[in-house]
This record gives structure tokens, sequence and C-alpha cells, in this order.
């Protein structure tokens, strides 16, 4: 008989759930599921409502995805894609390293450090409600933690990289959703309290391009010119060359409920 005592194994400290404010309530998906699907089949199907958060736990992407039911007209919509962006910003930015920059691609691409790493999407309910407002809407936030299935060539997509490449492996997704769901709140109080012009001028600080010679591809077609700001329902104000202003209407970049399927993650 052994003098030694067996070996046991360490156990390990279960997975922590995330912590949410009063008004939202998280809804845990699996790694393979869609978190902007789960959450409009719910909305759709009448199971959730507003202030239902839908959260993964899966370890290579940042799936989270928020139903709304705000009392605005139907064209302005595409305002709540820039107050979660600019939560998300604020959020990242308490737990990130300094050196990394995280900006948008108007009017829905997250990039650090230049490199895309997700994007927002909007759904919008083809209902409206007695006074003209959506029924609901879905806002849904995908950016890629770490390619953990599938390394992408940076030599074939310059464009593209990872939390990880950029020197953020370390951020703990849960840590990440509750600072999130803390922030994206705040923001939602703030517009509607104070309406577009804060969230405006949170965005345009941090938009690729802003002040500067861009091109932004927007519903098919490259638009040059300079990015002055955004109007009041979040239209990007581009001033061509030949001093006049086009306004590009985000709404086109709004999918509607009939154009969105459930179901596994792509």
């Amino acid at each position: 008989m052994s003098d030694y005592p067996a070996y046991q194994a360490p156990v390990s400290e279960p997975a922590r759930d995330p912590e949410f404010p009063p008004l939202l309530t998280g809804h845990e998906i699996s790694a393979e599921e869609d978190a902007l699907a789960r959450a409009v089949a719910g909305a759709r199907g009448g199971s959730f409502g507003a202030g239902d958060f839908v959260w993964s736990r899966a370890h290579d992407v940042f799936d989270t995805a928020l139903v709304l039911e705000p009392d605005i007209a139907r064209e302005r919509a595409a305002e709540i894609a820039f107050v979660a962006q600019v939560a998300f910003a604020d959020c990242f930015g308490a737990i990130s390293p300094p050196e990394v920059a995280l900006t948008f691609g108007w009017p829905m691409t997250v990039r650090l450090n230049g490199g895309r790493i997700g994007e927002l999407r909007l759904v919008v309910a083809d209902a409206d409600d007695d006074d003209g407002a959506p029924m609901w809407m879905v806002a849904g936030l995908r950016l890629v933690m770490r390619h953990e299935h599938y390394h992408v060539d940076p030599g074939k997509m310059p464009d593209v990289t990872t939390f990880e490449e950029e020197g953020c492996g370390d951020i703990d997704t849960v840590d990440l959703v509750e600072a999130f769901a803390r922030h994206l709140l705040v923001w939602i109080h703030t517009w509607s309290e104070d309406g577009f012009k804060p969230v405006h001028d949170n965005y345009v600080f941090r938009a690729d391009g802003y002040n500067e010679e861009t091109t932004i591809t927007h519903a098919g077609k490259a638009h040059d010119g300079t990015l002055i700001g955004l109007d009041e329902r979040g239209a990007a104000l581009m001033k061509t060359a030949d001093g006049k202003v086009e306004a590009l209407d985000p709404m086109l970049a709004v999918i509607r409920e009939m154009d969105i399927a459930g179901g596994a993650r792509s």
C-alpha cells in the first residue's frame, strides 16, 4: 500500500453568471446559437419584451442582443444603433488596455486598431403600435474575441482582427457582458432624456474618417467626401468635393423582421 495520498483532480469553480441591472433580464444561450436570432424570435412570439437581454457564454465571440420597445417613430429607429455603439465604447474603455483604439465605421461596424472585429445589427418589427412606433426592436452586438476554430490570414484579410490579436485576449466574456449591460442602460436613459446630441458627440469622437476625406460604402455604393457629422437621426453627413452635403440614410442598414431568420450562428 502506497504511503502517498491518492491523487485528487482539482475542483474547478463553476462558471459564474453575469449580474444585470434591475431593468434588464438576462437569458443565456448556447455557443451554437445566435443572440440576435433568439431575441427576435422571442420578441416576435411574445415571450420577450422590453429589457430582455440575450447573451452567449461562447469564448470566441461576444454575442448579445437587447429587446426594446421605445416610443419613437419608425424613421428614428436607427438611433438606437449609435446608442449601443457608444455604450460599448464606454464599457470597453474601462476594462481594455489603454493603447487599444476602438473606433466605428459608420453606420454599424466596430473596429480595434483599425481592424474590423464585428458589427451591431438592428432588427425592427414590421408592425407599428397605435402611436406609429415599431412594436419592438432588437439591437444585437456581435464581436470576434478570438479565432478558436479557424485562423484568418492577415495577408488575405488585413481589415479583420480579433480581441486576442489586439492584446485584449484576457478580457472575460462575462465581465464584458455585465459592463455592456450597465452602460447600455445608462446611455438609453441619456438618449431618452437628452435626445440624440450626446450620442452624436460621443459617436463622432470615435468615428473613422470624421473631419477627414474618406469613403463610406453604404447600400452597395461608395460615397467619397468628408464625414462632417451625423444628423439628428444618425444619417452620415458627407461633404463632397463640390461643397454639397449628402445625407446617407442609416435606416438602409436596418434589418426588417421578415428578413431575419432564427437558428445557428453564422
